[in-house]
């Protein structure tokens, strides 16, 4: 199958089952940039019925039961003010969110894997500060050498990284399908032209 016209079918969504909600906190951010924070329609309509949340945006299709027609959400507001965690897991996609989705040795990007600074074998343990992003390549170059002895060096020093900094990064990188409805609140701090 052609790749471009998989790209047109996910950037062109089609029939009710491909509506998603933007889930905003109740001070109207994203609970998420990256995975961007999505319910589909039916847990938008359901959250709106239980009055969990605000629908602030529709999109122009319905949906119909035997007494009720209601638009279909495509932005809602929590009621209730919901906590950003503070403490970031130590997860795979974790990882490469923080180092940008790029090879911390050449700055390539895709065909990720991550890589031990210090090799295990030379007593390196998994962590935020000894594992980084890297392109199977350059793994397999560096192995379990040191850096020095493989000759390579890193674009930045590996470092846990706040809640807040991994949400900021998340913003760079929009899914493949935005809503025109959702734009105005992903990215509510830039700097609007006059």
């Amino acid at each position: 199958m052609d790749g471009d016209f998989r790209t047109d079918f996910v950037r062109q969504p089609a029939g009710a089952r491909h509506h998603p909600a933007l889930v905003l906190n109740a001070d109207y951010r994203p609970l998420s940039y990256y995975p961007l924070s999505l319910w589909p329609w039916q847990d938008a309509v359901k959250a709106a019925y239980m009055d969990r949340v605000d629908i602030v945006a529709e999109y122009d299709h319905v949906v119909r039961s035997p007494s009720t027609e209601i638009r279909i959400p495509s932005v809602v507001v929590l009621k209730d003010y919901v906590k950003p965690q503070r403490r970031v897991a130590f997860t795979r996609f974790n990882l490469f969110l923080r180092d940008e989705f790029r090879c911390q040795y050449c700055g390539s990007k895709g065909d990720l894997t991550f890589d031990h600074v210090v090799p295990r074998a030379a007593g390196g343990i998994t962590s935020w500060q000894n594992v980084v992003a890297a392109c199977s390549p350059c793994n397999l170059k560096k192995g379990s050498k040191s850096l020095r002895r493989a000759g390579m060096n890193l674009r930045k020093p590996p470092r846990q990284p706040k809640s807040e900094e991994l949400r900021n990064m998340g913003r760079r990188f929009p899914p493949n399908y935005l809503h025109e409805s959702w734009v105005d609140f992903l990215y509510w701090d830039a700097v609007l032209d006059a």
